[in-house]
């Protein structure tokens, strides 16, 4: 099993950068896929999830209205469209795969991937 979330890097301030997450070695199109994210001395942060099929999504107040997730089952890869991101959104980003309900919670996502620094500046 592997989750390989790509497309970080530094961005400014109102700009838009989009990250990658690649699956392999599970069946991806019956998994939901979360966001989370971590700055340095703070805890891992729920960013959003996205149910099996696509047509669901859920995100944190803390992004809502500017990040999207979207998926290509066929791609097995699920997707961060990070709009207007702000310098609060510097972190290591993380995708994650749960086979059950959605969750906000990261300890019950089975699957993490290694994580992509995601860098705004003001």
């Amino acid at each position: 099993v592997q989750l390989q979330a790509f497309g970080g890097g530094l961005v400014q301030a109102g700009g838009s950068l989009r990250l990658s997450c690649a699956a392999s070695g599970f069946t991806f199109s019956t998994y939901n896929m979360g966001w989370f994210r971590q700055a340095p001395g703070k805890e891992r942060e729920f960013v959003g999830v996205i149910d099996w099929s696509g047509s669901s999504t859920y995100y944190a107040d803390s992004v809502k209205g500017r990040f999207t997730i979207s998926r290509d089952n066929a791609k097995k890869t699920v997707y961060l469209q990070m709009n207007n991101p702000k310098p609060e959104d510097t972190a290591v980003y993380y995708c994650a795969a749960r086979q059950e309900a959605r969750e906000v919670v990261a300890r019950l996502y089975r699957y993490w991937g290694q994580g992509t620094q995601v860098t705004v500046s003001s």
